[in-house]
């Protein structure tokens, strides 16, 4: 059901190699780069991220309440990308650990430009 995921950025060259080091263990790379965004993925046909500056030319900023998660395959998986991601200049914005019992662990990290992602495992 999910495309794409957009996400504004300061610093295209800073977000892309973010993004590319932080996922590239799950098969991702730059797709496609219009100048002012591009798309990060496995392929074309599966759901992507997109990084923009925004159009307007203002700056970036996040919205309170948004994030998207990526489900790396285990709860493993879900520590080595929070630790992978607070190595690649993102900051803390939740511990890895199992938050409803037996059914969702999840991580939380903002990028460098403070948008929220979660990395998790359902069980």
């Amino acid at each position: 059901m999910i495309g794409y995921v957009t996400i504004g950025v300061k610093d295209m060259a800073k977000a892309k190699k973010f993004y590319l080091d932080l996922l590239g263990d799950l098969g991702a790379k730059e797709l496609l780069d219009l100048g002012r965004i591009a798309f990060i993925g496995k392929d074309m046909k599966s759901p992507m991220l997109a990084v923009c500056t925004p159009a307007d030319g203002q700056d970036a900023n996040c919205g309170n309440g948004n994030m998207f998660a990526i489900p790396p395959g285990s709860k493993a998986a879900v520590d080595a990308h929070y630790q992978r991601a607070i190595e690649l200049g993102g900051t803390s914005d939740g511990e890895p650990g199992q938050r409803i019992p037996d059914q969702f662990y999840g991580a939380y990290v903002r990028d460098p430009d403070g948008n929220k992602l979660a990395f998790f495992h359902f069980g």
